[in-house]
């Protein structure tokens, strides 16, 4: 077995290394998201996993340490909303003494964020990333799908600043024709209190969310916007394989990041795998199967054996889906796909 500080560098046919791990604690969610949780699908009668079949915290540890000794450097906690799965600080602080991670965060709808907050940062949790699609009640209602007030979420984001859980970015996913007429004011409102604003152009993620090509407001067009109001300037990225494409306000004022998955792909330097609620690793968000470890975890398998699946899984990776999107027929695009409430975004 790999210690962390004996890390290997596997990489994979493009020659990605591995420096992420995503890890979705649950697939429940108190929000019904359009583009992730289509309440009409995922309504009072759908059946979740059961407790028995989601991973505990010490199997997700144990996995996390595997990662680690692999080449992981950062693990982000996901969902679902990861806020639901209950004591989810206890997790926090097991995965804040895994050495090898370095970045320890988590994404979060911050509906339950000012009970949490606090308990997150002292368990151990170094950041938070805050998803809010707009500043429009009647607009959020529709896209939440339960009619939540963003007043919640602003509650959420405050206790997260009190608690010191900094730099705080928000993710807002943009459609055209549903929340893009509100991205100016998301800047605006975000970039005068210090918070880092991220736009996520809309995603064909799942089977469910009814994408299509021209729901997409292009990144281009969201920063061209942004910029006539308040003139941006491109700036380096912080790390190789960040996902967002970085602008800082010529003022001064803070940055903002726009995430280009569709219009400008950056699979070539992904470096992100994702291990889902009932422990099967995925190795790319668009991907239809994934690699069960909860059954040779529960069999009785050693570290090193669970190593090695990891490091065979990565080890002929070569997705590239959204590089390939344009050029795929419509039949490969919509085929099966694992949906993004089950394994984060």
């Amino acid at each position: 077995m790999t210690t962390a500080a004996q890390k290997l560098t596997i990489r994979d046919k493009f020659k990605r290394p591995l420096r992420d791990l995503r890890i979705s604690v649950t697939d429940r969610c108190n929000f019904r998201c359009t583009y992730c949780m289509p309440a009409e699908i995922y309504g009072d009668r759908y059946q979740f996993l059961p407790k028995a079949d989601l991973l505990t915290f010490e199997e997700i540890a144990r996995l996390t340490k595997i990662a680690a000794g692999l080449g992981a450097q950062k693990a982000r906690l996901t969902g679902g909303e990861p806020l639901v799965r209950n004591d989810i600080e206890k997790l926090v602080a097991m995965l804040s003494e895994v050495e090898g991670i370095d970045d320890l965060t988590m994404t979060t709808n911050a509906y339950l964020l000012p009970q949490k907050a606090q308990a997150l940062k002292d368990s151990g949790l170094h950041r938070i990333s805050i998803s809010l699609d707009t500043l429009d009640d009647e607009v959020f209602g529709k896209m939440n799908g339960r009619g939540f007030a963003v007043q919640k979420v602003l509650d959420g984001i405050a206790a997260a600043e009190r608690a010191g859980l900094s730099p705080i970015k928000v993710n807002a996913v943009v459609q055209r024709g549903v929340n893009d007429h509100t991205i100016v004011d998301l800047a605006r409102y975000f970039k005068e209190r210090g918070h880092i604003m991220r736009f996520i152009e809309y995603m064909d993620v799942g089977n469910l969310n009814g994408w299509k090509l021209d729901h997409v407001v292009p990144a281009d067009e969201i920063v061209a916007r942004i910029d006539a109001e308040m003139p941006l300037e491109p700036i380096e990225s912080s790390y190789r394989g960040e996902v967002a494409v970085r602008y800082r306000y010529r003022d001064g004022g803070g940055e903002m990041g726009v995430i280009t998955s569709v219009t400008k792909p950056f699979c070539g330097d992904c470096t992100r795998l994702r291990l889902s609620p009932e422990g099967r690793i995925y190795t790319c968000l668009f991907a239809s199967t994934g690699v069960d470890l909860r059954g040779p975890l529960r069999d009785g398998a050693t570290d090193s054996e669970l190593e090695s699946l990891v490091s065979g899984t990565w080890a002929v990776r070569t997705d590239r889906y959204s590089e390939e999107r344009s050029a795929m027929t419509e039949e490969l695009r919509t085929r099966h796909k694992v949906e993004m409430y089950h394994i984060g975004g």
